[in-house]
């Protein structure tokens, strides 16, 4: 039997879920999901940036450990997999769909030393990073929700609680909560965006954390009850897959 996943507004109702999490992923076991990538193509995704826009659906992702620790390469297609172009470096993408308060799932892999992000509401990242091993965390480690950028220097952000990092070239995932800024009738912010939660491989990594604005490299349009999801494509080596969201139920 499927089972419904309920969030109040001030913060999600997870009595007896302080984790960790495992099974299969929600959008398997829970209802209402939505898949934003179709299996074959990029249906319902723009480009964002200046970098041309080289994403490949791929039938398989191939990491090399020892020949080409720092690249991802495609094997067949058109496939459910997506990999940031031959060079692994291009545009960020965006979706044409817009979303205000939602509950996101997603896999991705990295190659050593990759970073991207994904960005909820096109403008508040939640940190993609290689920092397996890591012992000393910060905000741009995996799992983070990332600094703003303020007068030349990073500014606030989130640490993850714990370092949920798996080796690159295996897939990992999130699932994340999240509850978009509120506006008055004048369209003047009352409430900030706040990540309900990030379960990160399993492991919580944030709860109830505020983002007070765009963090950095956000796309370029203002904060709004409903705003896409965007990908980053423009920093290293990534691929995603299993991309999934559903509204934010509330009680």
């Amino acid at each position: 039997m499927k089972t419904a996943f309920l969030c109040v507004a001030a913060a999600c109702a997870l009595a007896g879920q302080s984790g960790p999490f495992g099974g299969d992923p929600p959008f398997l076991t829970q209802d209402g999901w939505t898949p934003l990538l179709d299996g074959n193509s990029l249906a319902g995704w723009k480009s964002y940036g200046k970098l041309g826009n080289e994403w490949m659906n791929c039938r398989g992702i191939v990491w090399d450990g020892n020949a080409a620790p720092g690249r991802l390469a495609c094997t067949g297609g058109p496939g459910d997999r997506i990999l940031n172009g031959p060079k692994n470096r291009t545009n960020n993408i965006f979706t044409e769909r817009k979303f205000g308060d939602a509950e996101l799932y997603v896999e991705f892999l990295l190659a050593k030393a990759s970073n991207s992000g994904v960005y909820l509401g096109g403008l508040y990242e939640v940190q993609i990073f290689d920092s397996f091993g890591a012992t000393e965390l910060k905000t741009a480690d995996s799992g983070a929700i990332y600094q703003r950028w303020i007068d030349n220097q990073g500014v606030g952000g989130s640490v993850p609680r714990v370092n949920a990092s798996r080796p690159p070239g295996q897939w990992q995932w999130f699932h994340v909560w999240f509850r978009a800024p509120r506006f008055d009738a004048a369209g003047r912010k009352t409430e900030n965006a706040k990540f309900l939660r990030v379960v990160y491989n399993g492991v919580v990594v944030q709860e109830n954390v505020e983002v007070d604005g765009p963090t950095r490299a956000h796309m370029d349009l203002p904060e709004a009850p409903e705003n896409p999801v965007m990908l980053q494509g423009d920093h290293g080596p990534v691929a995603y897959r299993n991309l999934y969201v559903r509204p934010l139920a509330t009680r």
